[in-house]
């Protein structure tokens, strides 16, 4: 056998760090970080802020902020619930929340009445948003309150009264189950946590002006086939809205169907 020269054997040596770098596999680059997302999720009558649970862990899992307010009067602000609490409390509410947080670029969601919130916000602070999602939503017009899309054609306007009417107090209009929650568990934490709710709140108009601006991008998530919401997103389809379905969960698909309604609404942001 020969016998390896030392300058031989150096080379041999210095040449297997590299012979095993070669064995190595090459690094395939990180996937680009998604950009966050603010969300901020609007209730609808009768509801609170803990309706949105599922879909704000699911949300959050997903890198995004999300907030979920829950309206004076409603929730676990049920003990503030009085006769003068009325739309444009609730639109403050938000309001308020989007100023005191500094929230910007927000993709605004209103689920039912949480449309009139949205729509009333939008007037207000249209500069802190990036896009309106209406979900199975009351989509008003200036100076409409939702009982105009309610009441039958040519009733007379009773719910706006200069004094309070003795059943100022408005029960839940459905159950729990009639709002399409399935699972026996959820329906008693929805039917344990669903509160009555200021006739004010749907007797009030959307104020007349300002307007939306037509630069904000909008969408709508139909859901259920009320009257009301078919009205709603026929005229979303004529504004140009980005309009999606989502049928099969009911009307509270935020707890019926989260997973279905998460990657819509991320799919709405861009981050589908």
């Amino acid at each position: 056998m020969s016998v390896l020269s030392r300058r031989e054997a150096v080379t041999a040596l210095a040449a297997l760090p590299f012979a095993g770098m070669r064995q190595l596999p090459v690094p395939l680059p990180a996937p680009l970080p998604r950009t966050p997302r603010r969300f901020v999720l609007v209730h609808g009558a009768w509801h609170g802020g803990w309706c949105w649970k599922k879909v704000r862990t699911r949300l959050a899992t997903a890198g995004h902020d999300v907030y979920t307010p829950t309206l004076t009067g409603l929730g676990e602000r049920a003990h503030l619930l009085t006769a003068d609490v009325g739309l444009d409390t609730h639109i403050q509410d938000v309001v308020a929340m989007l100023e005191f947080e500094e929230l910007t670029d927000v993709v605004l969601v209103g689920h039912s009445y949480g449309g009139m919130v949205i729509a009333g916000v939008a007037q207000r602070v249209p500069q802190r948003l990036a896009q309106l999602v209406y979900l199975d939503a009351f989509l008003p017009e200036p100076g409409k309150s939702l009982a105009d899309y309610t009441r039958p054609t040519g009733a007379a306007v009773a719910a706006r009264p200069s004094t309070p009417a003795p059943d100022w107090r408005v029960p839940p209009r459905s159950t729990a189950e009639e709002f399409g929650v399935r699972d026996a568990a959820d329906i008693a934490w929805a039917r344990a946590r669903l509160t009555a709710q200021s006739g004010k709140t749907f007797g009030q108009p959307l104020p007349a002006s300002p307007a939306i601006p037509a630069t904000l991008r909008a969408a709508y998530i139909h859901c259920t086939h009320e009257p009301w919401f078919d009205e709603a997103a026929a005229r979303a389809t004529r504004r140009g809205y980005t309009n999606r379905t989502l049928f099969g969960g009911g009307h509270d698909v935020m707890i019926s169907e989260p997973e279905r309604l998460t990657a819509m609404l991320l799919e709405l942001a861009g981050e589908g």
